[in-house]
């Protein structure tokens, strides 16, 4: 048996068994007990009209035990069910101080009654005295056949009976829908996840409810969702890096092919030339080698304190020459007393130098670089701002994916696409944040936030 929906039903139909057998036998106990209550309780008061009058007429209890006799033996026992009597029934008539007159029960005559009994017995009066107590208990005997005692709880039992079985049989029905609907969800999921593992990334199944199947349908869609769109990302980006390695490699074979040839001379102009693109071969393996690695957890790291205003300052320095060559203002504004940052400096060096090199091309002549830093809840942030032709603002969501270029004619100037995707990593491998804010035409903000060092 391997199907859930039949362990379901099965389920709800045992628990409705369990249930329903529990819930019989003590409706019929209940029942019972009531009922014995009833027909003592009945009894006992004309047993003591009885009693009463046989002791009014003797003026004692003298021979008492024959007014029983003649009660269990005539028609108008056997009319008023009283044949119970005899099948388990335990009367005791007791003097006023609660000595036993009368038992039969063998064994109780001349033994006092416990007083806890005494408070449930029926007190004999005649002329206004109490001549006698009359204690009624009834046994685990049944009623005569054919009483109406009898037939009553013979009719009670068979409801009980049916009650049960019908019980048992919307258990049954019920608990086959419901593991039908609860079941239905699972095995959309189920034919979902061999529709993906034959290749169709990113199939949707139908959330049916908001319980937990109902998150669970949401959270597969997400995931079916993300894996078709990192399955499109991998795609591009294979394509990207076959490109990118494609357009130096097809340089360095065009102009080694022509000097095997003997078509080209080896002058230093055609060497610089195979040397600059080999040069971007590398920079660019250098850049997919530290993604993978920090993609991985395993670039390595030497975090030490570092104060936010001297690296600025750093880097200032190490694009200052190419800042004034291109007529571009770069100017450092940072906070007094920052506190120090808990970084790996020459990767952050790295990180600010891809962003200086973008602010640099984009950055027209006359234009401003603004290096700054500043402390705000318990962060310090480091922007780099230009004042270039900004960012669109379809782009600026995507631009530290991998292979991004809002402008295509920047794989022509040996930009590898990959600067701020790995900007992006090396900040979030150290737990810090990177944002971009840009309004197209006027500026572009760059903004690195890091956790305050905590002594």
């Amino acid at each position: 048996m391997r199907s859930l929906a039949v362990k379901l039903s099965l389920a709800f139909l045992f628990v409705g068994l369990i249930g329903a057998v529990v819930l019989a036998i003590i409706i019929r106990q209940r029942t019972r007990l009531e009922f014995d209550q009833f027909v003592q309780s009945r009894d006992r008061g004309r047993i003591a009209e009885i009693l009463a009058d046989y002791y009014q007429s003797n003026e004692s209890w003298s021979g008492v035990n024959r007014v029983f006799d003649q009660l269990f033996d005539s028609s108008m026992a056997q009319d008023m069910g009283y044949r119970r009597m005899m099948q388990g029934l335990v009367i005791t008539l007791a003097d006023p101080d609660g000595v036993v007159l009368f038992s039969n029960r063998p064994g109780d005559t001349g033994k006092s009654v416990p007083a806890r009994e005494l408070s449930n017995a029926t007190p004999i009066v005649v002329d206004g005295e109490t001549a006698g107590l009359l204690l009624l208990r009834l046994g685990q005997g049944p009623f005569a056949p054919g009483t109406p005692e009898r037939l009553f709880l013979n009719n009670v039992n068979q409801a009980i009976i049916l009650g049960a079985l019908l019980a048992v049989l919307v258990a049954l029905l019920l608990g086959g829908f419901f593991a039908y609907t609860l079941t239905r969800s699972l095995r959309e999921l189920t034919a979902a996840t061999r529709e993906i593992a034959g290749g169709d990334l990113g199939y949707q199944v139908e959330v049916r409810s908001r319980d937990e199947l109902g998150e669970l349908a949401a959270s597969f869609n997400q995931m079916s969702a993300d894996l078709a769109k990192s399955n499109q990302a991998r795609r591009q980006m294979t394509a990207d890096i076959a490109h990118d390695l494609r357009s130096p490699l097809s340089v360095i074979l065009g102009y080694t092919e022509a000097l095997n040839d003997g078509k080209l001379e080896g002058t230093a102009e055609v060497f610089g030339v195979i040397h600059r693109e080999a040069g971007q071969l590398s920079h660019l393996i250098d850049d997919l080698r530290t993604l993978s690695l920090a993609d991985a957890g395993e670039l390595p790291l030497d975090l030490q304190p570092v104060s936010p205003q001297e690296i600025l300052v750093d880097v200032s320095r190490a694009y200052r020459q190419q800042a004034e060559s291109k007529e571009i203002t770069l100017d450092v504004d940072t906070a007094p007393d920052l506190p120090e940052i808990m970084v790996d400096q020459n990767r952050l060096n790295q990180v600010l130098g891809n962003l200086m090199s973008n602010a640099l091309r984009y950055t027209p002549p006359g234009g401003e670089i603004i290096l700054g830093a500043r402390a705000e809840r318990g962060q310090v942030l480091i922007t780099v701002q230009d004042n270039g032709k900004g960012i669109a603002g379809e782009d600026l969501p995507y631009i530290f994916n991998r292979f991004f270029r809002s402008d295509p004619s920047r794989s022509e100037n040996g930009e590898t696409g990959l600067g701020l995707a790995i900007a992006r990593s090396l900040v979030e491998l150290r737990g810090g944040e990177i944002s971009a804010e840009s309004k197209p035409g006027t500026a572009t903000s760059i903004i690195i936030r890091f956790p305050l060092l905590v002594e």
